[in-house]
């Protein structure tokens, strides 16, 4: 049985655009619940929302009582009273989004469209974005949010897969096989490449992946990409339409967030094709939603990892069918958690999965 302290290490929001590591009590498991060592946690774009308070409504909780992060992975080291899907030792990934599971949306499989989003009393909870998450020594996570690692994907890798959840997500809203199809993705982060990746796992015939930063484009390729583009050049869009022989991509993904990236997706997708946006944007987009509407181009979007997207993506790393390496960038302990946050704001060093190390792996 693990040794659990009393109290933790935490990395908690102080003010607007700052956070902090203090102490928290460890939090104890209810009925339903699994608490994790933490091992690995990374930072995504929602956590630089958070930290600055813009991602709350209301402004956030009261500084020093709020833990963000909601990509980590650990291992099991107690659980509820109603528990037999995990042991002690156990090592798992996390899925930030637990529905309500009483509503229309969550019972249909949508819990990241939760109709009582944000409403703990009712069962929901967003690890990280409604409740504690993991930049912490421990987290508390339901038991349905927790998927087993493979023998073989470490806990590096694991945290990497919540944001493949969210790529195979956003096919899974596609409503169609990928098998042929001819993909076009948007911008380079870490949601994109992995996009590149999974498509090709998917049976896609081509893959394109268009961006302004060569090295991510370079990574890009040697994930997959068919054809990569740097848009610097402003003839992004003509060069992909070229390399679909002109007819245009069956899907598009925009992961950039970048407001004129809508109407270069609809400008690249086929009459009848589907546009999936993937990225959040800083700001309101302005498009001409003509060219959808003329050519009966489907407009998709998704939030997260849901409809169990994250246990296939577990999967496709238990088959080795994934690529992590050259993803994660940069490790900080968590104890230097504000400059970990700095690197990835800044992109320093070519940052793109920045890694909190919180306890050896």
């Amino acid at each position: 049985m693990a040794v659990i302290a009393e109290v933790m290490r935490a990395a908690v929001l102080a003010e607007p655009g700052r956070i902090r590591v203090g102490e928290l009590p460890v939090p104890e498991p209810g009925v339903d619940d699994v608490l994790v060592r933490v091992r690995r946690a990374s930072l995504c774009g929602t956590d630089l929302k958070i930290r600055s308070r813009a991602f709350f409504a209301d402004g956030g909780p009261p500084p020093g009582t709020f833990v963000p992060g909601h990509e980590y992975a650990g291992e099991v080291v107690a659980v509820g009273a109603s528990v037999d899907e995990f042991r002690v030792g156990d090592r798992v990934v996390t899925e930030a989004h637990r529905g309500c599971m009483r509503c229309a949306n969550c019972l249909s499989g949508s819990y990241t469209a939760c109709l009582n989003s944000g409403r703990r009393d009712k069962g929901h909870r967003a690890q990280g974005m409604t409740v504690n998450g993991g930049f912490a020594d421990y987290a508390l996570n339901h038991v349905s949010t927790l998927h087993r690692l493979p023998d073989g994907v470490g806990f590096d890798a694991g945290v990497v897969l919540t944001t493949v959840g969210t790529v195979m997500h956003a096919y899974d809203v596609v409503g169609d096989l990928l098998v042929g199809a001819r993909v076009a993705v948007l911008g380079p982060g870490p949601i994109g490449l992995l996009a590149v990746q999974v498509a090709k796992v998917l049976g896609a015939d081509l893959v394109t992946l268009s961006g302004t930063r060569e090295e991510r484009l370079e990574l890009g390729r040697a994930f997959g990409a068919d054809v990569v583009v740097d848009a610097r050049d402003g003839n992004g869009v003509e060069r992909v339409l070229d390399a679909t022989g002109g007819r245009g991509a069956d899907v598009v993904l925009e992961c950039s967030g970048a407001p004129s990236a809508v109407d270069d997706a609809l400008r690249l997708v086929k009459r009848g094709g589907c546009v999936v946006l993937v990225g959040f944007f800083d700001r309101p987009v302005t498009a001409d939603l003509n060219r959808a509407v003329m050519n009966g181009v489907t407009l998709r979007t998704v939030r997260g990892e849901g409809a169990g997207s994250v246990a296939r993506a577990v999967s496709l790393a238990g088959q080795g069918r994934l690529v992590t390496e050259g993803l994660v960038t940069h490790h900080f302990p968590l104890e230097e958690v504000g400059a970990a946050f700095d690197t990835y704001a800044e992109r320093r060093g070519g940052a793109i999965k920045v890694m909190l190390d919180i306890a050896d792996a």
